[in-house]
């Protein structure tokens, strides 16, 4: 393994190969490509501005921007000084991330061009420094030394503080270790064939895992990352042309968007070696139409925030869907080596048979150290012996490949956002017609799942389904706000009175070989 997990800190991906390849490419964005050694050099200069600004180790710096270099820089920049990166969602609405400023309380807020007016509308504590990415970064970081000022961490220190939303609706910040991250490099060239010599293109964005997760791996073995902006899919099937793209990462829905491009048929992505994807399954027709025109290999990975990125692998070899094992394609896959997993009865917290449908629950060094000013709720989430209660639902056969069922949660899954039913039915409960409602999931054809409410007005109330999203979307991020809603007279209750979400989600999904997205 390049980097031993009980040294490893993020800057030494940096520090190692701007020693090793100093002159190779790093990191390329748009028209600029950055060697090792410049994105070592600029990390270093953007580690001393910290400290001359009063940031120290254990203080938070986020970042509120769509992908751009000035995020590596400023992640490599805290760990060189044991200070930590806090991703914030810039989809998010203001209120949303006021909550999530308010607990994370960063000394720094650097926050791309587009994104001003956003930050403009939330408050932020006392005595934040905001310093916008261009010229005014340009010009703090150049106050800072070259040198690395090498203040040595260790590896369960919390580098990376990501921001999950929970099934009450509070958003959490999920603690992530350098000894956590270190095991992307692991992954990258033992599970991905990841060197030296290859090239991967982040799109996804990188306050998500999926975004910065995945964007370590290629980094961390001495590779090129050519990193996007945002997914514009004409622009990504042509960076993997011009770059010769080897590795890639996306969830389905945006396969499916790159599909649609005009002349992709004709686009030369012979380059692509390895196609991950997740947060969702993919279905057999997208599959197949991917394989035909893209060509490479392709892999699913599962995984989550929590468990820093990666645990379960579906490898290329089983993904046939025209083959005797296609039933496999249903799967996720079975843990990697450096993970072990469980699937429990959530009642009698003892293991369930083979085929039976628990708890998926994650023992390994990925695991988080806990939530952010949540002690109850790490408690909840984290039982004795260091094992990760996942909140999803599944089953394990009798092969060891791991099946997702349900998720216990009731988490809707849009593209690759993370939608809790809970915060969505808090946020329409605020409107005067509404008596109650409840969120559900159904299939969407281009995100896998999309949003539904399901309301029952007050008596004489009159509102339309119109006018109930547009209210949600004073209160939410666009992706988590219904995309439709239905009236009913009653909702369906168990005895105890709870809504049967399951009898409600039935209808919809009626027609889908799975349960979920």
């Amino acid at each position: 393994m390049l980097f031993d997990p009980d040294t490893f800190v993020l800057a030494a991906i940096v520090r190692q190969h701007a020693l090793t390849r100093a002159e190779s490419p790093a990191l390329s964005f748009e028209s600029t490509t950055l060697s090792f050694a410049d994105l070592d050099g600029l990390s270093s200069r953007v580690a001393n501005a910290l400290m001359a600004s009063g940031v120290a180790s254990g203080d938070r710096v986020a970042v509120l921007s769509k992908n751009s270099p000035e995020f590596f820089e400023v992640m490599f920049g805290c760990s060189k000084i044991g200070a930590i990166l806090v991703g914030l969602n810039w989809r998010l609405a203001p209120p949303e991330i006021t909550a999530i400023v308010a607990d994370a309380a960063p000394k720094m807020i650097v926050v791309g061009q587009s994104e001003l007016d956003l930050l403009s509308q939330v408050q932020l504590p006392a005595g934040t420094l905001v310093l916008p990415i261009g010229p005014e970064f340009d010009d703090w970081r150049a106050t800072g030394a070259a040198t690395d000022p090498v203040r040595h961490g260790t590896a369960d220190d919390v580098a990376l503080l990501l921001y999950t939303s929970g099934t009450t609706g509070t958003p959490k910040g999920v603690m992530l270790t350098n000894r956590g991250l270190s095991y992307t490099a692991r992954l990258a060239s033992q599970s991905w064939g990841m060197s030296e010599a290859s090239v991967s293109i982040v799109a996804m964005p990188l306050f998500h895992i999926g975004g910065i997760g995945y964007g370590l791996s290629v980094i961390s073995q001495g590779g090129h990352t050519v990193l996007m902006r945002e997914i514009v899919p004409a622009m990504v099937v042509d960076a993997i042309a011009a770059h010769r793209v080897t590795h890639a990462f996306f969830v389905p829905a945006v396969i499916q968007m790159l599909l649609s491009v005009s002349g992709v048929d004709a686009a030369d992505l012979t380059s692509l070696q390895l196609l991950l994807y997740g947060a969702s399954p993919i279905g057999d027709t997208l599959l197949k139409a991917a394989m035909s025109v893209i060509g490479c290999r392709f892999e699913q990975a599962y995984g989550m925030t929590e468990t820093s990125g990666t645990i379960v692998l579906l490898p290329p070899e089983d993904h046939d869907p025209d083959g005797e094992r296609a039933h496999l394609l249903r799967s996720c896959g079975k843990a990697v080596p450096f993970v072990e997993l469980r699937v429990v009865d959530p009642t009698t917290l003892a293991d369930a048979e083979t085929d039976a449908v628990g708890e998926i629950w994650v023992r390994s060094p990925v695991v988080t150290k806990g939530y952010w000013n949540q002690p109850d709720a790490t408690a909840e989430s984290i039982m004795i012996g260091g094992w990760l209660r996942t909140g999803d639902a599944a089953y394990i056969d009798t092969d060891g490949y791991l099946y997702l069922f349900d998720r216990f949660k009731d988490m809707i899954v849009s593209g690759a956002e993370n939608v809790y039913p809970a915060e969505v039915e808090n946020a329409l409960g605020d409107h005067r017609s509404v008596a109650e409602v409840a969120v559900i999931g159904v299939p969407d054809a281009r995100w896998g799942e999309t949003v539904k409410a399901i309301v029952v007005l007050r008596p004489g109330a009159v509102v339309d389904a119109g006018a109930l999203i547009e209210f949600s979307r004073t209160k939410l991020a666009k992706f988590k706000c219904p995309t439709s809603v239905d009236f009913v007279d009653t909702l369906p209750r168990n005895a105890s009175g709870k809504v049967l979400k399951k009898d409600l989600r039935a209808p919809y999904w009626a027609t889908s070989d799975r349960s979920i997205g």
